[in-house]
C-alpha cells in the first residue's frame, strides 16, 4: 500500500482498511516510543512493525511518529497523541467484549429480572422466588408480569427473562424445565348443604360450578372436557377471569370450584376441599427461557432461585 505524504488530504476513512493489528501497533508505539521496543512488545519483527506504521500513516493521513531529536526512538505527532485516549478506550472495550462479562455477583447486581407468569402459578411461586432473590441480591429488582401473545418475541429480545407456563411445547430456540406437578381438588364453603362426604359423578354434575377462564367469559374448560368423555355435563353458573375471585364466590355461595390443589390449599381454613369424582390430568408447570440466555450467569442464578422455590413446595 502506498503511503500518503504528510498532510495529504483524503476523504472519509474506509474502516475496512483498519484491522486490530494496526490498532495494537499504534498502542505499542505510543507506549514504547521506540520501534524496536514496540516490535518486541508485539512479538513481531521490526520490518513488520514498520510496514504496519506505513499503513497507519496512510489511514490517518499523518506521519504519526517522527524521529526524536536525541536520535533515540520516536515521538508522536499531535495527531497520534490526540488518538491515545480514544485508542485506549476502544481497545479496552474490545478486550472486554472478547473476555466476556464479569462474573455475576448477586450481592452487587442492580439488574432487573422480568418473569412472565399467570395468576395461579404466581400465587404459588412468586413469594418463594422473591424471598430468594431479595435474600441474596438486595439491589436486584424483580417484575412479575402477565404473559402476552408475543411472549416468544419478548424472550428473544430479552425484555422477559423467564416464562412460567403449563405448556410442554417449546420452539427450537426455547429451553424448558419442569417445575411442579399438581392434582385437582373441589372446593365448597363450610356448612355447604350437600355435606362433606365423598361425591359421586351425578352429585358433582348437579352442583353449581365456578370456572376460571383466563381469557375471560368462557363456560367450559378442562373439567368439562373430561365430563364429555364420560357422557356427562355440569352447569357452570359463574365464569371469572381471576383465580382470586373463585374462592371468594365459593365461600359466600353454594357454588363449588375445581382448581389445582396447591392453589386451593391456601384456603383450607375457609373452605372444605374434597377430591372430584372423576379422573383429571395433572397440571404441570414449566420454566421456559430463550436459548440466548442459557449461559448468562445472572439468568442461571435466577433459574436456580426459581428451582429452589419450586422444590420447597
Amino acid at each position: 500500500m502506498t503511503s500518503l505524504p504528510p498532510g495529504s488530504a483524503r476523504g472519509a476513512i474506509d474502516l475496512g482498511e483498519i484491522d486490530l493489528g494496526l490498532l495494537l501497533a499504534l498502542e505499542a508505539l505510543l507506549a514504547a516510543g521506540n520501534v524496536t521496543h514496540a516490535a518486541i512488545r508485539l512479538g513481531i519483527s521490526q520490518p513488520a512493525l514498520s510496514a504496519r506504521l506505513n499503513r497507519l500513516r496512510h489511514v490517518f493521513a499523518d506521519p504519526l511518529f517522527v524521529p526524536a531529536t536525541s536520535g533515540r526512538g520516536v515521538v508522536p505527532t499531535p495527531r497520534a497523541a490526540g488518538l491515545q485516549r480514544e485508542l485506549a478506550d476502544t481497545l479496552a472495550a474490545l478486550r472486554r467484549m472478547i473476555e466476556g462479562p464479569a462474573m455475576f455477583d448477586p450481592a452487587r447486581t442492580r439488574r432487573t429480572f422480568v418473569v412472565a407468569i399467570p395468576e395461579n402459578p404466581a400465587t404459588i411461586l412468586a413469594a418463594g422466588v422473591t424471598a430468594r432473590v431479595m435474600g441474596t441480591a438486595p439491589g436486584a429488582r424483580l417484575a412479575f408480569v402477565h404473559p402476552t401473545s408475543d411472549i416468544t418475541e419478548q424472550l428473544e429480545r430479552g425484555s422477559v427473562d423467564l416464562v412460567i407456563a403449563a405448556t410442554k411445547n417449546a420452539s427450537g430456540d426455547l429451553m424448558r424445565r419442569p417445575l411442579l406437578t399438581d392434582a385437582f381438588l373441589m372446593a365448597q364453603r363450610k356448612g355447604h348443604p350437600r355435606g362433606t362426604g365423598a361425591l359421586d359423578l351425578d352429585a358433582f354434575c348437579a352442583l353449581e360450578h365456578v370456572l376460571v377462564s383466563a381469557d375471560g367469559g368462557a363456560f367450559s374448560g378442562l373439567v368439562d372436557e373430561a365430563l364429555t368423555a364420560l357422557g356427562q355435563t355440569r352447569r357452570v353458573a359463574v365464569s371469572v377471569q381471576n383465580y382470586a375471585l373463585a374462592p371468594i364466590i365459593v365461600a359466600q355461595s353454594d357454588c363449588v370450584c375445581t382448581l389445582p390443589s396447591r392453589f386451593l390449599a391456601r384456603f383450607a381454613g375457609e373452605l372444605d376441599l374434597v377430591a372430584p369424582p372423576l379422573a383429571l390430568p395433572q397440571s404441570q408447570l414449566f420454566a421456559i427461557w430463550h436459548r440466548r440466555s442459557q449461559e448468562d450467569q445472572g439468568h442461571l442464578w435466577l433459574r436456580e432461585c426459581l428451582y429452589e422455590a419450586a422444590d420447597q413446595l
